[in-house]
């Protein structure tokens, strides 16, 4: 079982037990965070399209951590000018390992109803 969620501007395929690097999230580690933005769920059986989420989806995770990606070099330079430009940049992002996804509402407790006579 796969789904596709949205999550930072970004759209993600996962399924249970991944490990998946998105960008900083605003949470410590140790704690669960709820992906409500599912764009699609599939099973083996059926594959169910959302437009534009999937009604009653949810995909729960634990963050892992925190952490600083490989630095990206920027050379900006002007032909024939003599003129250079080095920069660097790190990404941030946070490891965040999928825990469930689930399709179904949490079913509600039926509630008997009582018939007074009088």
């Amino acid at each position: 079982m796969y789904a596709i969620i949205e999550a930072c501007g970004k759209q993600y395929k996962v399924s249970e037990g991944d490990i998946v690097f998105m960008e900083r999230l605003d949470a410590e580690e140790g704690k669960t965070v709820t992906f409500d933005q599912v764009l699609l769920v599939s099973d083996d059986a059926k594959t169910e399209v959302g437009a534009p989420t999937v009604k009653n989806a949810k995909v729960t995770a634990t963050v892992i951590g925190h952490g600083k990606g490989k630095k990206v070099r920027v050379f900006k330079y002007k032909a024939k000018k003599n003129e250079r430009k080095v920069r660097g940049h790190r990404w941030c992002y946070t490891k965040v390992q999928i825990e469930k996804i689930a399709t179904k509402a949490p079913a509600k407790k039926a509630e008997a109803k009582e018939t007074v006579e009088a």
